[in-house]
């Protein structure tokens, strides 16, 4: 189970200034990262990365924060394959407006995915990297989330959306970072055209330009990384889309349209022949909820396999 909600900076300013330092007026970033528990020079391999390359990047690092948890919420399996779950505070040094920031921290996670020795990879994972939302997940059912996480049930944690996910997976093994939601989906199904999906995100890597990313666009390949589940994979590619300029509305319609019919206007046809001719669908029994810039959304497959209830509130 997981949860994905608008970033409470008081708070975690507060928590900052709580140390003896004077956090940015402007809006500070937070990294929800899981590292190697049981190693720990493979958790301070992970650490200099990390910090190596915010220093890099040209951005200030406050401190880590060892997340609160409580470990009696949780059974013996999910606390023995428990990470190290730490928090990571940086500073928004360039003054960049918050889309173009969100980029550059997008840009920076790729960079260190990367860099992450092979050995320890499978140890280490970044939940989040923002300044617009953070990532609270973990190998547990949904009645164990607050009480695993005690910063949910603070007076501070409001947030203006959710996106939260549970789901019992019978095509990938349980593990910490597969947990939903990823840092734009949650998805409940199959995406049963993924390995098309994957061969044809391979072959888009040697096109692709962006005037947003320009020679950065180098940096977040490949898109889908080795490993990744079928959720896990779209969401990379929401990801991309989305940090390029799209509108999340306009990245559903391109990754899973709707079905093809009769009744609809030309307008909508014509609009669904556009973006069949610049994507090939991502076709599955499939359900999705999203967030990302100014919208939340929810949507299913074309086919209706995966059925959504929704309440406007």
């Amino acid at each position: 189970a997981g949860i994905q909600i608008s970033f409470p900076q008081e708070f975690f300013k507060d928590y900052i200034r709580s140390l003896g330092v004077i956090p940015s007026k402007n809006n500070i970033a937070v990294g929800m990262i899981f590292l190697p528990r049981t190693n720990m020079a493979a958790q301070e391999i992970c650490r200099t990365i990390v910090e190596k390359e915010i220093i890099n990047s040209g951005n200030k690092i406050y401190c880590w924060r060892s997340v609160p948890v409580n470990l009696s919420a949780i059974g013996q399996k999910a606390n023995d394959n428990r990470p190290e779950i730490e928090q990571l505070f940086l500073e928004n040094s360039k003054k960049l407006n918050e889309k173009e920031f969100e980029k550059e921290l997008f840009i920076l996670r790729r960079k260190i995915e990367k860099l992450i020795p092979l050995d320890v990879k499978k140890d280490f994972y970044i939940c989040s990297l923002s300044s617009k939302s953070i990532i609270y997940k973990g190998m547990f059912l949904a009645e164990q989330i607050d009480e695993f996480y005690p910063d949910l049930k603070h007076k501070e944690f409001i947030s203006n959306f959710a996106i939260f996910h549970q789901r019992y997976s019978t095509n990938t093994f349980p593990t910490w970072s597969l947990a939903q939601p990823f840092r734009v989906l949650a998805h409940n199904g199959e995406i049963n055209t993924i390995q098309g999906n994957i061969n044809w995100s391979v072959i888009h890597e040697a096109k692709m330009v962006s005037d947003k990313f320009g020679e950065s666009i180098k940096d977040v390949f490949p898109i889908i990384q080795e490993g990744a589940s079928d959720s896990a994979a779209l969401d990379s590619f929401y990801e991309l889309l989305l940090n390029s300029g799209k509108d999340l509305p306009m990245i559903k319609a391109l990754t899973i349209p709707e079905a093809k019919n009769d009744n609809q206007n030309k307008k909508i046809k014509d609009f669904y022949e556009y973006c069949y001719s610049v994507l090939e669908p991502w076709d599955g029994p499939a359900a999705i909820a999203a967030y990302g810039g100014d919208w939340v959304i929810a949507g299913m497959d074309r086919n209706g396999f995966r059925p959504m209830r929704y309440s406007i509130t």
